[in-house]
């Protein structure tokens, strides 16, 4: 992977931003198809009959939970547009009294294990796997400071201007992605923030240089949005691994777009 020089390769995709708050102003409008992947989260099951020295129960399993898990527990709704603050009461209720419970959902960062997984249908989508844009959105990274200060002017000819989210962008593979220690791997030029350790680019944005597809991921949500032909989103909403769902340009995917899952009081504590 390799920090470009300028933004114009981003020309094409900034042209076609949407509403700031809907699935094209996240991916870009224009595609035939769109499908949100729900960002799985981490669940850990306590050991309730037994104390350790501080009065905690020890965790004895961790895993990854689908967003349904959480929905059938606290007697929620899964559809296109659901929201995990409205699944989990406001994140009040992410504990249960068998001894689960789970973490945050993890906005705008795409696990580069499940990233890994989608570069199979990815690869079959477009013609020049070979060269690709990456994205990161300029809150999880930049340039050294030294060059950053200095060269004000180039600084902003190297940002893509997406609406409220500017990026900067690294030429990359399909075959690099598809192999998940590519996160750990510095990149020359770059500093990543350190979210999950990842000391490569995060991946707000991935295509290729025929515009065939997009994935993407906004930094406040907790979903990723992958944009492409009608035969690649049927990939994506057809593999079991992920939890996705069919959703539409315009779609709304900001809390208040879960209509099915009404505000609740958060529950008492026990």
């Amino acid at each position: 992977m390799r920090l470009l020089s300028e933004a114009s390769r981003g020309d094409w995709l900034v042209a076609r931003a949407g509403n700031r708050a809907s699935v094209g102003g996240v991916a870009g409008t224009g595609f035939e198809a769109y499908a949100r992947l729900l960002h799985l989260v981490g669940a850990h099951r306590a050991d309730l009959d037994t104390t350790d020295e501080w009065g905690s129960h020890p965790d004895v399993e961790h895993t990854r939970w689908r967003w349904a898990e959480v929905a059938r527990r606290n007697h929620r709704v899964m559809h296109p547009l659901v929201q995990w603050r409205r699944l989990t009461d406001d994140e009040h209720a992410t504990s249960w009294a068998d001894g689960w419970r789970v973490d945050q959902s993890d906005d705008g960062w795409f696990d580069p294990q499940d990233l890994a997984v989608i570069t199979t249908h990815l690869r079959n989508a477009t013609s020049i796997p070979g060269d690709l844009v990456v994205g990161a959105w300029e809150g999880t990274g930049e340039p050294p400071s030294a060059e950053r200060y200095r060269h004000l002017v180039r600084r902003a000819r190297r940002l893509m201007a997406w609406p409220g989210r500017d990026t900067w962008l690294f030429s990359a593979t399909l075959d690099e992605l598809a192999d998940p220690s590519w996160a750990q791997r510095a990149v020359p030029g770059w500093e990543s923030f350190g979210r999950h350790d990842q000391v490569a680019p995060h991946t707000t944005f991935i295509w290729p240089e025929d515009h065939a597809w997009v994935v993407a991921a906004e930094e406040d949500w907790d979903s990723t949005i992958v944009a492409g032909s009608r035969a690649l989103v049927d990939g994506v909403l057809d593999d079991d691994r992920f939890e996705a769902f069919e959703v539409r340009e315009r779609d709304d995917l900001t809390w208040d777009g879960d209509l099915l899952n009404p505000r609740r009081s958060p529950r008492p504590e026990s």
